[in-house]
């Protein structure tokens, strides 16, 4: 199967992160694992998992096995209350998921709700040790990026939000593309209606699904987006958003929904 032309984003000027990938939360187990084979052969080129989800052995196993693993960019996360042990919980997330260097490695939520920038400069110290390609956050503010990036002169590369039609936050999407931060969105599905009338009339415009739409728009912002399924039919549908172009009128009404 050949893999799909998924467009990408540059970290660093050295790591492409791919548009379109799939959020692994509760694929554990042989299930799990078979799940994420399907991925992988589907044509997914990014993985995303985190320590909370308990399932870094299950996704190191199905790279591990499968021909394009080498290929794949991994994203994982350190548990906000693993704080003052981020060296030990890199090296176990290295073992698990069998790599040599992480590609991306994200603070899960501001521990104690706090920026923490001590946690960002052990962060940064890994990057410098190559053992992680790039480096971001998850669930910040701008304002506890701007801090974290205040106290030690690096930007994270990445945040990671609750992120759909719903939520579109004009202002959050332009500071973090002022900033250089690439918007990384998880939950699409769950964060809008997918009957709402604005996606089902452009779903039916172009013969495609709402979920496709959603996702579509994510990619057409230039916001990664990470639906998570470990059905293989769902997968395919969630990946397959090359073959239509939403107008900008339609790009439009969708972020309106973001008003309503």
């Amino acid at each position: 199967m050949s893999t799909p032309s998924t467009p990408v984003r540059t970290l660093d000027g050295t790591l492409d992160l791919p548009l379109v990938g799939l959020g692994t939360y509760g694929l554990r187990g042989a299930a799990g694992e078979r799940s994420l084979r399907s991925a992988l052969d589907l044509g997914y080129r990014l993985l995303d998992t985190a320590t909370m989800y308990e399932n870094e052995a299950e996704v190191g196993r199905a790279l591990a096995g499968h021909d394009h693993g080498d290929a794949v960019v991994v994203t994982t996360k350190l548990r906000q209350n693993h704080a003052g042990r981020e060296d030990e919980f890199l090296t176990r997330s290295l073992d698990l998921l069998g790599r040599d260097v992480l590609d991306l490695w994200l603070i899960h939520w501001p521990p104690e709700g706090r920026a923490r920038p001590d946690v960002w400069e052990r962060f940064v110290a890994a990057q410098q040790r190559g053992q992680v390609r790039a480096i971001g956050v998850s669930n910040h503010s701008l304002a506890q990026i701007d801090e974290l990036t205040a106290a030690t002169g690096v930007t994270p590369a990445v945040n990671q939000v609750k992120w759909g039609p719903r939520l579109f936050d004009a202002d959050l999407l332009q500071g973090h593309l002022d900033r250089g931060i690439v918007l990384e969105g998880y939950s699409p599905f769950k964060a809008t209606s997918l009957q709402d009338p604005v996606l089902t009339g452009v779903a039916q415009a172009h013969g495609v699904s709402a979920e496709q739409v959603v996702v579509r728009w994510h990619v057409q912002h230039g916001v990664v987006v990470i639906p998570k399924s470990g059905d293989p039919g769902r997968q395919a549908t969630n990946l397959d958003v090359d073959g239509f172009v939403l107008t900008d009128d339609e790009v439009t009404a969708i972020d309106g929904l973001g008003r309503g």
